[in-house]
């Protein structure tokens, strides 16, 4: 079954909205393991207008899941990172302006930093993933680098599955994530995937997707559980990544 991780930032978007700790990260993160995920994410920013690193701390203690800390990795982040210690680190190269990701890492451009910083993680014991667009040679590249996974940035499969008219339209939305998918199994590389997806995309990927292994998801599983209920959104997608 592929795992299912939450991002959390959105709950800690509300908490800094209006001051204090309602809602509390801390009784949401543990309540969602407990609904069934099988993770906790969360993506700090320098700016720390969502999750803030005190959060990050606190978070370590009481996440019993996987622990999965994402963004861009300068200074302030890799010092977080090794305090932690989470399951795992993926990177991401987000600008310090930027709403939301949006774009992989180019692994061949930026190899020598991500070698560095990957040999950094893996010789205190946490798990590397590298979020990546859906290109073969981005995904080479992120083999050569010594990454154990790949994060797949989604928000083109989402958009063109979102538009499609016809199964042949949703085929082609996902055949750049197949394509991407078969080169990382080949190269021995754990595939993980996120941004924008949904309840209304999700069973397709998962199907789609050869040897998925984690998904992670925020907005989306926090904007339907406002109308569902956090834990029936929590079931409903882990009954769609069966």
């Amino acid at each position: 079954m592929t795992k299912l991780s939450v991002n959390i930032n959105k709950i800690a978007t509300l908490r800094n909205a209006r001051g204090g700790n309602v809602p509390n990260l801390l009784v949401v993160a543990k309540d969602i393991e407990d609904f069934g995920a099988q993770g906790i994410t969360i993506h700090p920013r320098p700016d720390e207008r969502h999750i803030r690193y005190a959060d990050a701390r606190e978070l370590k203690d009481t996440v019993m899941t996987e622990y999965n800390i994402e963004g861009n990795p300068n200074k302030n982040f890799i010092a977080l990172v090794l305090d932690v210690k989470p399951t795992q680190v993926t990177l991401v190269p987000d600008a310090e302006d930027a709403i939301t990701s949006n774009a992989g890492w180019n692994t061949i451009k930026h190899h020598d930093f991500l070698k560095d910083v990957i040999k950094t993680f893996k010789e205190n014991g946490i798990r590397t993933s590298i979020f990546v667009d859906p290109d073969t040679a981005m995904v080479e590249g992120a083999a050569k680098v010594g990454a154990d996974r790949i994060e797949l940035y989604t928000e083109s499969f989402a958009h063109n599955y979102g538009i499609a008219k016809n199964l042949e339209d949703k085929n082609a939305a996902i055949q750049p994530f197949i394509d991407a998918a078969k080169t990382a199994t080949k190269l021995g590389l754990g595939i993980n995937a996120g941004h924008d997806l949904s309840l209304d995309n999700i069973k397709f990927f998962k199907e789609n997707i050869p040897n998925l292994l984690e998904v992670s998801i925020g907005h989306a599983l926090i904007c339907e559980a406002l109308y569902f209920g956090l834990d029936n959104v929590v079931n409903m997608y882990l009954h769609k990544l069966k």
